[in-house]
């Protein structure tokens, strides 16, 4: 650790007792505390040197006002102190904060080797987390102090996870994998952004963070697979569609949105793009789910991406039934 997260380590011994500021929500994580004294560092400077240079020149306004148009301009010497002052002092105060950013931007990029790894799987317009387990939730649960590796990829067009309590934000990049990582110090449950705009539902691309007392954990996540485990097919379904992002692009109301609704389609015969008509079926649900373009439906985009290796067979089959019970 550097000498000035060795400072800033100091005030983070207790987040708890940290309510939210004006500025930030309240610190709940190792790197929080060293993100807002830099912050907040760099505030102060400009708030010093802009009530600094304002006085000078008012002054200089009053002071040195022209009384008399007519007299001839005066040429003064120039001030070697004043000139060194102003040039050195700046260039101290900017070499100071490019190394604060810096060693916390590497701290930031090097986790831990004893990090808990989770997968992240972003897609218009949800969040996907995969544990080493396989289970999988819309929303992300950690442990409490032990370090979180996000090991992150997209499905479809460029995302960006922000979890400001945690003052950790990565771009998640279609076609390779990007990273982060933090350990978090404080019980609760917090927000998670997409950052960087990804379509019409960006704002609602959401997630919750809840973390764990130490032990907890691990007592959760067992306790989520035997109950995903045991939910009726048709409860289950509902489960995945609202948490594997289905929700996003078909509704349930026979309204339809990016792709067709659900409601009241299965047993129907429909057109495709490709001029030809099927029944929706439970065959035709299961190659949509694997090979989404492999028949697209007439009058939509093939923007669909493919869920193969996502979903275990037991929760394709729980959507199908759920599709077809949502009957007109």
């Amino acid at each position: 650790m550097n000498p000035i997260s060795s400072l800033t380590s100091l005030f983070a011994q207790a987040p708890a007792a940290i309510e939210n500021g004006f500025w930030f929500p309240a610190p709940s994580s190792t790197i929080a505390a060293e993100v807002d004294w830099m912050f907040y560092f760099i505030l102060w400077i400009n708030i010093v040197f802009f009530v600094l240079i304002l006085a000078v020149m008012v002054y200089f306004m009053v002071v040195y006002r022209r009384k008399d148009m007519n007299l001839p301009p005066t040429s003064t010497s120039h001030n070697n102190t004043l000139e060194v002052t102003w040039s050195v002092l700046p260039s101290l105060l900017v070499l100071l904060i490019f190394y604060w950013g810096f060693t916390g931007f590497l701290d930031l990029r090097d986790a831990p080797a004893n990090s808990y790894e989770i997968k992240v799987t972003a897609k218009k317009w949800n969040w996907t987390f995969t544990y080493p387990n396989g289970y999988a939730d819309s929303d992300l649960h950690v442990p409490m102090d032990r370090p979180v590796k996000l090991i992150m990829g997209s499905d479809d067009v460029l995302h960006s996870l922000y979890i400001p309590a945690f003052r950790v934000k990565q771009d998640v990049v279609p076609g390779r994998y990007t990273s982060l990582w933090f350990n978090a110090n404080r019980q609760g449950e917090f927000q998670l952004f997409c950052t960087e705009y990804c379509g019409t539902k960006h704002s609602e691309m959401l997630a919750k963070v809840t973390t764990h007392p130490s032990g907890e954990f691990e007592r959760w996540l067992d306790q989520a697979v035997m109950k995903l485990d045991e939910l009726p097919p048709v409860e289950l379904g509902g489960l995945m569609y609202k948490r594997r992002g289905c929700s996003g692009c078909h509704s349930i109301d026979g309204v339809a949105g990016t792709g067709p609704s659900f409601k009241g389609t299965f047993g129907t015969e429909q057109a495709f793009a490709d001029g030809s008509k099927h029944v929706i079926d439970e065959n035709y649900i299961r190659e949509s789910i694997i090979e989404p373009t492999a028949k697209v439906r007439a009058g939509f985009r093939p923007v669909m991406p493919t869920y193969k290796g996502q979903l275990r067979d037991k929760q394709i089959d729980g959507l199908i039934e759920y599709i077809k019970s949502l009957k007109n």
